[in-house]
């Protein structure tokens, strides 16, 4: 396993040097240190596997952490809040990941076993095994064999699917590939929100498109985020308006409007509670530390 790990870090380094780009579908890399706006996000489904280092997030009131003895699994759009963390050498933190394809999801969960169901979540971290880590190792191969990336990255990436569900997360996974499973209609809801962030949040109204009655979306849509429709849509709209002030395009108010604020005193209130620092002075911090990212050549980008 060690010796799995060891190549495998070796060809993640190789592609990290060439800008994070895998030539493979779907899968990327991020090595070295990230800019903080980057790990504050609404994260995708996706595998992540950490190679070197570790990395924490926190989603809601939970804070997960994983190291290259685990591996990360998220089947809904989740807002969180990541931190990533060299190796105790102080070697550069790695990691690789696989966006899911529901629809893939969904063929290989109808083949595989009959697997046990958990109550609804939308994410957890699990132990790595051996054959997990065979499954990336020859998927990463193909890195130095582009020329075969279509013909065999599409077999690799079932492996690394079938091997996830079959593990102690395949419930979760599963869950992605049912349509009338609880994270998969919450899924319904959770993209609607992100699509129209500045309208208002009736619960009633994303109940129904979730197919529940509100008392059980509301119930469901916290077990599956950790978090309340509300708080879900705030942090959401937080985010998304961060990602506006660092890149310079938007005005404070404008900001805050374009996400749904009638107030831009309010905004200001909720962004220094949620992210430490008022929207001005984590504009100016953030934009320094991208600089400074790009003037050391580390992070993605």
């Amino acid at each position: 396993m060690k010796q799995q790990l060891a190549e495998l870090i070796r060809l993640a380094s190789g592609a990290s040097r060439r800008g994070y780009a895998t030539g493979i579908p779907r899968v990327s890399i991020v090595e070295g240190e990230v800019p903080e706006h980057a790990l504050s996000a609404v994260y995708e489904p996706m595998v992540n596997l950490i190679l070197r280092g570790s990395k924490s997030l926190a989603i809601g009131p939970h804070r997960l952490a994983y190291d290259p003895a685990t591996y990360f699994v998220m089947t809904v759009d989740l807002p969180a809040v990541g931190v990533v963390r060299p190796a105790s050498d102080g070697a550069p933190y790695l990691s690789a990941a696989l966006t899911l394809d529901p629809q893939l999801v969904a063929q290989i969960a109808s083949e595989a076993l009959s697997l046990d169901h958990s109550p609804a979540g939308g994410f957890s971290v699990s132990t790595v095994t051996p054959e997990l880590l065979d499954a990336w190792l020859r998927m990463l191969q193909l890195m130095q064999r582009p020329e075969e990336v279509a013909g065999l990255a599409p077999a690799y990436e079932r492996e690394i699917v079938y091997r996830v569900l079959q593990g102690p997360q395949g419930w979760i996974l599963r869950s992605l590939a049912t349509a009338d499973a609880v994270p998969a209609r919450v899924q319904c809801a959770i993209r609607w929100i992100r699509g129209n962030l500045a309208a208002p949040l009736r619960v009633e109204e994303l109940a129904a498109r979730a197919a529940m009655s509100p008392s059980a979306f509301h119930r469901h849509f916290k077990a599956v985020t950790a978090m309340s429709p509300l708080q879900f849509q705030k942090r959401i709209r937080l985010l998304q308006a961060r990602t506006s002030l660092v890149a310079g395009a938007a005005s404070i108010a404008s900001a805050a409007f374009d996400v749904g604020y009638e107030s831009a005193s309010q905004f200001s209130r909720e962004y220094a509670r949620f992210f430490g620092w008022t929207p001005s002075a984590d504009r100016a911090r953030l934009r320094k530390e991208a600089r400074r990212l790009r003037v050391e050549g580390t992070g993605p980008g």
